[in-house]
């Protein structure tokens, strides 16, 4: 009895148990103050620039007309026309061409540009000599970093008459003559979607990069002690440890399939390839900006902005159910 009661806590002499303050809702943020004080300044950001010129959406509905008078005044007064807008658009015998271009070069660089990354940080995670690995990352990612305007002129110039491209395929001799690449509709489709794999694959391998950093050494560890060679701890380690992060860029990845660009394709169109490369983008920008159409160029942009919005819910909800991996 005397070592049991010797072996108990004494509970005058025990660290006193600091309990949950109560209060709901309002002592939690009492409570974290310091932490939603932190958070504010991003709050006021997002909301200010995110939020507050979403009332701007309301020009999709009216005919407006700038004028010499007051911008809301003007806003506000302007006659309310209903979805007629958006019913031009779909009318006006742009919305197939337009869609298709859209879906055409957004498949493409999709095809293209989403398993690129993946497999580019899986060849930069199996180099060995370290100053090799950071020159070859390093040198991946530029292209990332040049503006369209440069990226535009080194593309016309390898793909013109005496570039590099016609170049070597005449003198491989897999051509008699060189290739108008830029005055050929059908493949302005291929040149965006390879330029955009191109300019972006180095940037988005950092992020699976970053995911296969935190996979467990003990478990390539594991691996090689029951003899599974390199390409095996790929497939059956590497690939499978890195899946949640491959879903939720592919989730993000088809929520934007509207978003073919704007900087490469108004930079490397032609008259010559205009019906192949007009997209939603540069669409919106010609009739809303240039034309002086504001209220149509809003009526598009909503327009894309609401497909893609149901494109991420529903693609979203298709992944939670199939893999229990989603965006939210």
């Amino acid at each position: 009895m005397s070592m049991l009661s010797k072996a108990q806590p004494n509970p005058r002499s025990s660290p006193a148990v600091r309990k949950p303050r109560g209060g709901g809702l309002l002592g939690r943020l009492k409570e974290q103050r310091l932490l939603y004080v932190l958070m504010l300044p991003a709050i006021i950001l997002t909301f200010m620039f995110s939020y507050v010129p979403m009332f701007g959406l309301y020009m999709a509905f009216i005919n407006y007309q700038p004028g010499g008078g007051s911008f809301f005044r003007q806003f506000f007064t302007t006659d309310f026309v209903g979805l007629q807008w958006f019913e031009y658009f779909f009318t006006n015998g742009d919305f197939v061409r337009i869609m298709r271009n859209t879906l055409a070069q957004s498949f493409l660089s999709l095809l293209f540009g989403f398993p690129m990354p993946i497999i580019l940080a899986l060849m930069i995670n199996e180099l060995r000599n370290g100053w090799f690995k950071r020159t070859f990352q390093t040198v991946s990612y530029m292209p990332h970093f040049i503006s369209w305007v440069i990226a535009a002129n080194i593309i016309v110039t390898m793909l013109s008459s005496g570039g590099v491209i016609n170049n070597l395929l005449t003198g491989l001799g897999i051509v008699d003559e060189p290739i108008q690449f830029m005055q050929k509709g059908p493949l302005f489709w291929w040149i965006i979607a390879i330029s955009n794999t191109w300019k972006d694959m180095g940037f988005n391998a950092i992020m699976y990069l970053a995911a296969i950093s935190a996979i467990n050494p003990e478990l390539y560890e594991v691996a090689k002690v029951d003899g599974a060679s390199r390409l095996k701890q790929m497939l059956h380690i590497t690939l499978p440890s890195i899946r949640p992060t491959i879903i939720i860029l592919a989730i993000l990845a088809v929520g934007g399939i509207l978003n073919a660009g704007f900087d490469q394709q108004y930079l490397l169109q032609n008259n010559t390839v205009l019906q192949y490369s007009e997209v939603i983008d540069t669409y919106t920008y010609k009739y809303g900006l240039q034309n002086g159409m504001f209220s149509y160029g809003a009526a598009v942009g909503l327009f894309k902005s609401v497909v893609a919005f149901i494109l991420v819910i529903s693609v979203n909800q298709m992944a939670k159910k199939m893999n229990e991996q989603s965006l939210f």
